[in-house]
């Protein structure tokens, strides 16, 4: 199990112990679920980060890099690995915040690209 699937179960047993008793094998579901997270982050931070601005130094492709990567896994962390509140809430639930928020990096981008 990867960083994310401890860090789900952690939070399931915390704010949702009926739902995580509930759960046959924590073990696999959390293992899955972590995998998932990590793939999302991923994905993630290359359209946060976006193509290297022409005239980056070294440390600022770094600080742009980690930037990225922890709104990545904020916005992961906040949509796949918290328990969700209620059934419905779980199967009706989309969060519009990272639509927008990618959409806002895309325009920043835009704007760098103009300089």
């Amino acid at each position: 199990m990867n960083k994310y699937g401890r860090q789900a179960q952690e939070a399931w047993k915390a704010a949702s112990p009926a739902r995580y008793s509930q759960i046959q094998d924590p073990e696999e579901f959390f293992t899955k679920l972590g995998e998932e997270a990590q793939e999302q982050v991923d994905e993630l931070l290359l359209k946060i980060a976006g193509p290297d601005p022409q005239g980056e130094s070294y440390l600022e492709k770094v600080g742009r890099l980690n930037a990225a990567k922890n709104q990545a896994e904020e916005i992961v962390r906040y949509d796949l690995l918290s328990p969700p509140e209620t059934e419905d809430e779980e199967d009706e639930y989309e969060n519009p915040t990272i639509k927008e928020h990618l959409e806002f990096m895309a325009e920043m981008q835009r704007l760098r690209e103009q300089l």
